[in-house]
């Protein structure tokens, strides 16, 4: 089975998130990718753009947020399995580099699991935006393999890691962390998806592969300043939880119940732990 047998994303959805996204994304990779780019770019002709894929795009977040924060020129593949996403990524392109410099977009329809090196040859730099959880350990295996084959050096951010903390607490919040999480590790179309696991299976696949893995906290921090996100999370989160243990919906339906009253009266805040993080080849400073 291939990525594309997996549900797609809501386009919708992907829009509200884009902000939360943006706060929690780790700035801190941005200084030593900036170092490692500026040496590629010194072996391309002058003026020739970095070459960047972003794998399983979605609506293009990833795009719009890094390009602005990279200097030179810059060259976008985007990929998704998606056309309607793709769509809408293409309308709306990220402006231009830190410096002014142009970006350039191209969108490609096609299924990430079937990567392979050749597709990354002239690639300077690959990203992925929430999108490890969703994959199994062999497509992250092979995710790795493909990228340290081709020298390519990844910033893979945004990969959830199963560890909300709620303010004020309630008593359901364990449970409903635990079915969710099983829900996110559930078998699909014959797909074992990683979850919460994920972010630790990359790092040991990049690893034992020889390259250079760094991890950052990027955590979503939910309440008042996010209202309809807010809502909209927890009431797919629950439901998650309650599709994969129907025994919680009684219990599940109080809890949002109060939930929702705690958010609409500002008291509700939310961290939703993420990890971001940076491949970079092996023997790179």
């Amino acid at each position: 089975m291939s990525v594309t047998d997996t549900p797609r994303y809501a386009p919708g959805w992907l829009e509200l998130r884009e902000p939360a996204d943006a706060a929690a994304r780790a700035t801190a990779p941005l200084g030593p990718l900036r170092d490692l780019l500026d040496r590629r770019r010194r072996k391309l002709p002058p003026q020739a753009p970095l070459t960047v894929r972003d794998i399983g795009c979605g609506t293009g977040s990833m795009a719009r947020w890094l390009a602005p924060r990279l200097p030179g020129a810059q060259h976008w593949v985007l990929q998704d399995h998606d056309p309607e996403l793709l769509a809408r990524a293409a309308g709306a392109p990220p402006g231009p580099a830190a410096d002014g410099a142009p970006v350039t977009v191209v969108t490609e329809c096609a299924d990430l699991t079937r990567l392979t090196a050749a597709d990354l040859a002239g690639t300077d730099l690959l990203t992925a935006s929430a999108l490890l959880d969703m994959l199994t350990p062999g497509e992250i295996e092979a995710l790795a393999a493909v990228c340290v084959a081709a020298g390519c050096p990844a910033l893979l951010t945004l990969t959830v890691t199963g560890s909300p903390a709620f303010t004020p607490y309630d008593p359901l919040d364990a449970d409903l962390t635990a079915a969710f999480n099983d829900h996110q590790r559930r078998t699909t179309a014959g797909r074992r998806l990683l979850g919460p696991d994920a972010a630790a299976t990359a790092r040991a696949a990049f690893a034992r592969r020889g390259a250079s893995v760094t991890t950052y906290a990027a955590d979503w921090r939910l309440g008042p300043g996010h209202p309809e996100l807010t809502a909209t999370w927890l009431r797919g989160w629950a439901g998650a939880a309650v599709e994969q243990r129907p025994e919680l919906a009684g219990a599940a339906a109080g809890y949002l119940r109060g939930r929702e009253a705690e958010l609409a009266a500002g008291n509700l805040r939310v961290t939703l732990g993420h990890e971001d993080l940076l491949v970079l080849p092996a023997g790179t400073s």
